[in-house]
Parts: structure tokens; C-alpha cells; sequence
């Protein structure tokens, strides 16, 4: 063997190829403690009522947005439906309201507008969080 030749024996490689794998596996989990990145997040309206979390025109019908930690929904029109915004499976906080679900970046899991489970992991709906319309805006219930 001469001085530039890298001898590699059966352990090292075992190592360093499972080394490898949790490398990958951590960086496709770092989504973990998202927090939402800004998608479908609104702020709380300076002009509404005090715990006011969003003006109802805000709120899409057949849509939500992400106040905080609740999720607000509008399944049909004037039936507004507060939610956690934790998902059920792994604890991450939901990213988006697209295409009439509630999805989480963690793992894939779908909510329906209601919370109910549209598609897994998770097995478990997400908690109703009581909101009411007061004026053209949507509060704590």
C-alpha cells in the first residue's frame, strides 16, 4: 500500500454509511416545530374588538387561515369553526388551508375544515376551539 491510498475496512463503511441515514432522516423531520413559515397566518385586526384573532372577511368560504394557534375555518358561508392549530399525530403546528384541508408539514396528515381526519397519519381530529363572530370580526368564543 502506498502513502496515498485510503483504506477503508468493512466496519468503517457500516459506520459511515448509517451515519449517512441519520444525517438524512433528521433533515427530512426538520419541519418539526414549524412554525408556519407565514402561510395562510393572518394578523390580528389593530381595529377589532379586544381577542380578536381575524376579520371575518379574512376567512375564505370553503378555506381557513392560521391565527396563532387556531385555525379558523369557513365551510360555508357565515358558518365560521375554530380548530387547534396543533397537529394530533406528532405536535407540529399546522402550515396551510389549501384545496378544503388543513394540512401539516411534518408528516402529510389532512384535516377536513370540521378537524375531522382526511388523510394519516394522524388518527385523531384536530380540537374544537370555541370562536364567535362579534362585528365584522372572529374572537375567542
Amino acid at each position: 500500500m502506498t502513502s496515498n491510498e485510503i483504506r477503508i475496512d468493512r466496519r468503517t463503511a457500516v459506520v459511515g454509511v448509517g451515519a449517512i441515514a441519520a444525517a438524512a432522516t433528521l433533515a427530512g423531520c426538520s419541519t418539526y416545530g414549524n412554525t408556519n413559515g407565514g402561510a395562510a397566518e393572518v394578523t390580528p385586526p389593530a381595529d377589532g374588538p379586544a381577542g380578536a384573532l381575524a376579520k371575518t372577511a379574512d376567512v375564505p368560504v370553503g378555506g381557513g387561515v392560521i391565527a396563532g394557534d387556531t385555525v379558523i375555518t369557513q365551510p360555508t358561508a357565515g358558518t365560521f369553526v375554530g380548530l387547534s392549530a396543533t397537529c394530533t399525530h406528532a405536535g407540529c403546528k399546522v402550515a396551510e388551508i389549501a384545496d378544503g384541508t388543513i394540512n401539516c408539514p411534518c408528516h402529510g396528515s389532512r384535516f377536513g375544515l370540521d378537524g375531522s381526519v382526511s388523510g394519516g397519519p394522524a388518527t385523531r381530529p384536530l380540537p374544537a376551539k370555541p370562536v364567535r363572530v362579534e362585528g365584522d370580526s372572529i374572537v375567542r368564543g
